[in-house]
C-alpha cells in the first residue's frame, strides 16, 4: 500500500504536484470543482478525481481524506484553503498544508494559530518566488543557483556559447583540467531535452549547463566558462500585482529599484508601503518609457506583470538593451522549457517553486532537500545513509547506478566530495543525486 495523498485544486500547482508525486507509485486524488480541469488532470495523471467543493465534509471523506497520510489545499481561494485544511485535519488526515495569499498569516509569531486549527504548514507561491528572485540577483552569472548543507555544495546553471573553452570537448576530455577536482558537470538542457552526461557526452554551443562544486570554486567554473562577472546595483521592476510588491520590498534593502506599473491608484498604494523603490506610474509595454526611465543604466530587469508574454517580450527588449540580468515569470508551465531557448536569462514559475517546497515534506529515505530546476525534467535529491547496505559495500562504479541519475556530490561530516567512479559511500554520508523522474523509483530502493 503506498502513500494515500490527497489535493484540493487541481489547477497548475495542484497538477505539477500531482505530476512529480504520481511518479512514486503513491495513490493520489485530486479534488476540484471545475469538471474540465479534473478531466485534464486524470487523462495525463494517473490519479483518483473527486468533483465537489474541498470545504464539504461528504466530499472529504468521499476522497479518503480520513486516511491521507498528507492533505494538500492549493486551490487559488485562500479561505477554502483554510477551512478545507482544517476539517481535513479533524478527519485524521496526518500532515495538511494550506495555500495563503495574505502576508500576516506567514508573519512567525501568528504560526502557532494556524497550528491550533491543525494546519501544518502554510505556503504562498508569492513569497516564497520573491526568495528565489532575490537568490537569482545574488548568483547573477548564473541562471540558477541551489545550496546545500550551507553552501558547502553548490549547483549551478549557466548558458554556453561559441566564446566557452568547453563547447566542442567530450565530458571525457576534461579530466586532465585541474579545476574539475572540485567541479562535476551534472546535467545539459539541450533543445528542451535533459542529458546526463556520460565520458563521451558532447558539449554543444547553446548548451545550458549544470555544474556541481564545493565552496571554494564556484570562481573557478566562472573562469572556466569565461562569461563575464557583472555586479547588480540598479534594478527595473515591471508590474504593480502582489509579487512585484513582495519582490520589490525584498530588493530595496541592497538594491536601487525601479519599479514601474501601469495603474494610478496602485501605484499610490504601493509608494506608501515601500520606502526605497522608486515607484513610476506608465506603460510598461512602452519600451520608450522604460528608456526615459533608466532602462539602459539597469543591471537587473524583473518582469512580473500578469501577462506571461508581456514579461517575456519585455524581458527580451531589456536584453537587446544592454540590460545584464534578465528574470520573467511566466504562468504556463509550457513557456518554462522554452526559456532557455528564446534568450531570457531566467524564467520563474510560482506555482513550480511552491510545488517543490512542498514535496520537500514528503520524502522518505531521509531526504533533507530536493529542488525542481527550470526547464528540466531533472531534480536533485539527497539522501542520508542511515545502515550499512550494498550502497557502502561497493565503488560508485560497480553499483549498477540508473543510467538516469548521477552521484553530483558527498557531504561526510565536514568534508565535501565531488566523486568519481572509484569512490566508496560509507555510512552518515549524505549523498546528493541529480536524477530523471525514470530512476526515482530504482533509487529509492537503492537508498532504502
Amino acid at each position: 500500500m503506498g502513500m494515500n495523498i490527497v489535493i484540493a485544486g487541481a489547477g497548475d500547482m495542484g497538477y505539477h504536484l500531482a505530476e512529480q508525486l504520481s511518479f512514486e507509485n503513491k495513490d493520489i486524488t485530486l479534488i476540484d470543482q471545475d469538471k474540465d480541469v479534473l478531466d485534464n488532470a486524470s487523462a495525463h495523471l494517473d490519479v483518483l478525481s473527486v468533483l465537489g467543493d474541498a470545504t464539504s465534509l461528504e466530499i472529504l471523506k468521499n476522497a479518503n481524506v480520513r486516511t491521507a497520510s498528507m492533505f494538500m489545499a492549493v486551490t487559488t481561494s485562500e479561505k477554502t484553503n483554510i477551512i478545507a485544511a482544517t476539517l481535513a485535519k479533524q478527519l485524521g488526515a496526518k500532515r495538511v498544508i494550506a495555500r495563503v495569499r495574505n502576508h500576516e498569516y506567514l508573519q512567525v509569531d501568528h504560526e502557532q494559530y494556524f497550528k491550533n486549527l491543525g494546519i501544518d504548514n502554510l505556503i504562498s507561491p508569492t513569497v516564497l518566488c520573491s526568495g528565489e528572485i532575490s537568490r537569482m540577483m545574488q548568483n547573477s552569472t548564473f541562471t540558477d543557483v541551489f545550496e546545500f548543507e550551507g553552501g558547502k555544495l553548490n549547483v549551478v546553471g549557466i548558458p554556453l556559447d561559441q566564446s566557452c573553452t568547453l563547447v566542442n570537448k567530450k565530458i571525457s576530455d576534461m579530466k586532465n583540467n585541474p579545476l574539475f577536482e572540485d567541479i562535476k558537470i551534472i546535467a545539459i538542457v539541450r533543445d528542451q531535452l535533459t542529458i546526463i552526461p556520460r565520458g563521451n557526452t558532447l558539449i554543444r554551443n547553446n548548451d545550458h549547463v549544470f555544474f556541481i562544486s564545493n565552496k571554494k570554486a564556484v570562481s573557478s567554473i566562472i573562469e572556466l566558462v569565461g562569461q563575464r562577472k557583472v555586479g547588480i546595483k540598479n534594478v527595473m521592476i515591471i508590474g504593480g500585482e502582489d509579487m512585484a510588491y513582495t519582490t520589490a520590498l525584498k530588493l530595496e534593502k541592497d538594491y536601487r529599484v525601479t519599479l514601474v506599473h501601469k495603474d494610478k491608484e496602485r501605484c499610490k498604494w504601493l509608494a506608501e508601503r515601500l520606502n526605497d523603490t522608486l515607484v513610476i506610474h506608465g506603460d510598461y509595454k512602452n519600451i520608450e518609457l522604460l528608456i526615459e526611465e533608466g532602462l539602459e543604466e539597469m543591471e537587473a530587469f524583473i518582469s512580473l506583470t500578469e501577462s506571461s508574454e508581456t514579461n517575456i517580450i519585455t524581458s527580451l527588449s531589456a536584453k537587446n538593451h544592454g540590460v545584464y540580468k534578465t528574470i520573467a515569470h511566466v504562468d504556463t508551465r509550457e513557456y518554462i522549457h522554452i526559456s532557455h531557448s528564446i534568450g531570457v536569462d531566467s524564467l520563474i514559475n510560482k506555482k513550480i517553486v511552491a510545488a517543490n517546497e512542498i514535496t520537500r515534506y514528503l520524502r522518505k529515505g531521509k531526504v533533507e532537500a530536493l529542488t525542481g530546476i527550470y526547464g528540466v525534467d531533472a531534480e536533485i535529491i539527497q539522501y542520508e545513509i542511515t545502515k550499512g547496505n550494498r550502497v557502502t559495500k561497493h565503488a560508485l562504479k560497480d553499483l549498477h547506478f540508473p543510467e538516469a541519475a548521477i552521484v553530483a556530490g558527498v557531504i561526510r561530516g565536514e568534508a565535501v566530495f565531488i566523486p568519481n567512479g572509484d569512490f566508496q559511500l560509507m555510512i552518515h554520508d549524505k549523498v546528493i543525486i541529480l536524477t530523471l523522474p525514470e530512476a526515482k523509483y530504482s533509487l529509492e530502493k537503492l537508498f532504502n
